[in-house]
């Protein structure tokens, strides 16, 4: 099963290419934002839609192309996407960030227009307002390679997105209330999601034995971190946002907030069910959820134990996240293919140590960089920076190192870039 996307068959849960469009096209999309039931659990919720999915359409294209995305805003609050990953070459307004683009209003719509100029690999869009991000709104997106430039491993026999993040049964807009009271957001899920299913085990993913697999997984929750697992197989983890890694075998993976990762999987086990798991970390509750993954000529269910970490493991973690290396040598669209090869002769010029931190401010929970917490100007900084007009943010309002010992203030802050 397939369908057409400017000049290009994308197969069902596949990469085949049957016929391929020249990078540089032009894909427009419509979308709709709506409330609407969704199911994560048993109990039926209501959640943010676009299209009438939960998670939101995915995004196909090849290197350098234009997306122009129309979103209207069915909702009865601000809506605005962010484009997690994606570089917003000369338009940085695009990206969906509050304060540098304006929100849409409700009933309004709005074209989102940019290039994924220069870059491939796996990225994820998603509501950045209001912890909207809570009950929906967000998908995939994919870059893939023109033809001509060459990945650093073969074409798997098809893909997999995995959309894992943590789930509240409280909805965005308590979640929200509770911080505007000067509470946190509760430490501890109420579960976990994959692809915006809660009950373990009630979908599957079919696969062919002795064949490999790509599996684009991204952390797409509030604030949990997740280890990512799939039982009885080796993960071989080949990029990480777009940039390809030195290829390096995992028994499983944490992935945290914001990030999206890239694994082949051969499916090279006895043709059985297994199961692919995400469960949370650094907290004293472990939630699980999974999926099944069923080899087509299976004889029933294996059962493999879990090899995750101890949840509150944090050496085991941090190591894991040391052992990820760039790729130098793979080919492949770069921001500055004539400055990689110099990263060990550059000189530093500038060193920027960044603290976070939480505080209540006018009894409202506020959280900070350097001891600075963001508010928004009524222009945005991008239409302000270009129209030069003043006082509406300072330069070098958030210190290159924290400030030790000064209360937490507000601010419409700006770290200056020197070049």
């Amino acid at each position: 099963m397939g369908w057409w996307l400017n000049g290009v068959v994308w197969m069902m849960m596949s990469t085949t290419i049957i016929s391929l469009a020249k990078a540089g096209d032009t894909l427009f999309y419509n979308w709709r934002v709506t409330y609407g039931d969704i199911t994560p659990t048993s109990m039926p919720r209501r959640g943010i839609l676009i299209n009438g999915l939960f998670p939101g359409p995915e995004i196909r294209s090849l290197t350098n192309d234009n997306l122009a995305i129309t979103v209207h805003n069915d909702l009865d609050e601000p809506f605005l996407l962010s484009w997690n990953g994606v570089h917003m070459r000369k338009n940085s307004y695009q990206d969906g960030v509050f304060g540098t683009t304006c929100p849409i209003p409700p009933g309004k719509s709005y074209t989102y227009n940019f290039q994924v100029k220069d870059q491939i690999g796996s990225y994820f869009y998603f509501p950045s307002l209001a912890v909207q991000k809570a009950v929906g709104g967000y998908g995939s997106l994919r870059i893939y390679s023109p033809p001509n430039i060459p990945v650093p491993f073969p074409e798997p026999a098809g893909e997999f997105t995995l959309l894992i993040g943590d789930w509240y049964r409280r909805d965005h807009k308590t979640l929200k209330a509770i911080l505007d009271k000067g509470g946190k957001l509760p430490t501890v899920p109420d579960g976990v999601l994959i692809n915006g299913q809660g009950l373990s085990y009630v979908s599957s993913l079919t696969v062919d034995r002795g064949k490999t697999y790509r599996f684009r997984i991204s952390n797409v929750g509030l604030q949990t971190s997740l280890n990512f697992e799939i039982l009885g197989h080796q993960l071989k983890l080949i990029e990480v946002e777009g940039t390809h890694t030195v290829q390096s075998m995992y028994t499983s993976l944490d992935i945290h907030v914001g990030q999206t990762y890239s694994v082949l999987v051969t499916m090279d086990k006895p043709p059985h069910n297994y199961s692919i798991v995400a469960s949370t970390r650094f907290i004293h509750v472990q939630h699980t959820t999974g999926y099944n993954l069923h080899y087509s000529n299976s004889k029933g269910l294996k059962v493999v134990p879990a090899r995750r970490p101890e949840p509150d493991d944090v050496e085991w973690s941090i190591k894991q996240a040391q052992s990820i290396r760039t790729n130098l040598t793979a080919s492949g669209p770069r921001t500055n293919p004539q400055g990689d090869n110099h990263y060990g002769k550059m000189k530093i010029s500038r060193t920027l140590i960044l603290e976070s931190s939480a505080a209540l401010v006018n009894r409202k929970q506020r959280y900070a960089i350097n001891g600075v917490s963001f508010v928004a100007s009524d222009t945005p900084l991008k239409l302000a920076d270009y129209f030069k007009i003043k006082d509406v943010f300072k330069v070098g309002s958030i210190t290159d190192k924290p400030r030790r010992g000064g209360r937490m203030r507000l601010d419409t802050a700006v770290i200056q870039y020197l070049s």
